[in-house]
């Protein structure tokens, strides 16, 4: 399944991101990085546009207007329209009305193919117990495989826990990702950038590809983590952000292979 690293490259997917105004330069760097092309768009006249000549779309809510909301909900329904991906990253939804409010309309009205959180967004999209605090995870007692269970279920599509170990689950078959860094949270946009490339792996696979080749998107990007952070010392997160970006250009299939430590669950 890594080897829809080199199908990224190869293809150079266009995927069209609606995120957050801290995690853009991050994430469109970051999908160069991996070899697809970054698009950031959120003007609601162009949507439909968009959706005609994207691969994917990633919607990430982290920070919202009134204008955004509209252009996430008409590019959902556009990029649904052609049969594109589509990937959900609902940042920090139990912390206002409004982020709750968003969320539930759009899991309502745009089918997504996966949905991409940490250990508190995602129990709250599951209707579990879990205390965030502001977009950060937190801490809570459920059971986290069966939280990305439980979401993959309820909403027909994959789900990828973020946290120190990563859950990805079709709601049949969930795995474990034992790969990762502790310097991953210390840096701005790391979550937003994993959603951006799940959406770019989802652009080159079938369908029926769609839990491996998220699973090969979250492995490949937690073993770019371990190895970007190799020789730092936990204070240099901004050198640790560089090495990241730096990594996953490098990255080979046969290196994720070699490194992944994964676990069905």
């Amino acid at each position: 399944m890594f080897e829809l690293i080199n199908r990224v490259r190869a293809e150079n997917p266009l995927v069209h991101n609606i995120t957050n105004a801290v995690a853009a330069h991050f994430a469109a760097n970051g999908l160069l990085a991996v070899g697809a092309s970054p698009i950031m768009a959120d003007e609601p006249a162009e949507m439909a546009d968009m959706a005609a000549i994207c691969d994917a779309l990633l919607i990430n809510i982290g920070t919202l207007n009134q204008s955004s909301i509209e252009a996430m909900l008409l590019a959902g329904k556009a990029a649904n329209a052609r049969g594109l991906a589509v990937v959900l990253d609902p940042v920090g939804v139990a912390a206002t009305a409004l982020r709750r409010e968003t969320v539930a309309r759009l899991l309502s009205e745009v089918k997504f193919a996966a949905i991409r959180g940490n250990a508190a967004e995602m129990a709250f999209v599951a209707g579990e117990s879990w205390q965030g605090k502001g977009v950060d995870a937190g801490s809570g007692c459920a059971d986290v495989a069966a939280v990305a269970q439980a979401v993959a279920r309820q909403y027909g599509c994959i789900s990828a826990v973020s946290g120190a170990t990563d859950y990805v689950s079709d709601g049949i078959k969930t795995f474990a990702v034992h790969n990762g860094t502790p310097m991953l949270p210390q840096i701005t946009a790391s979550g937003c950038l994993l959603g951006s490339v799940i959406a770019a792996f989802l652009a080159v696979a079938d369908k029926a590809e769609y839990l491996n080749a998220a699973l090969a998107a979250c492995t490949a990007y937690a073993v770019a983590g371990e190895k970007a952070a190799a020789g730092l010392h936990h204070t240099q997160s901004g050198s640790f952000g560089v090495c990241l970006l730096d990594t996953l250009g490098a990255l080979m299939a046969e290196e994720v292979a070699l490194a992944a430590r994964i676990e069905a669950v």
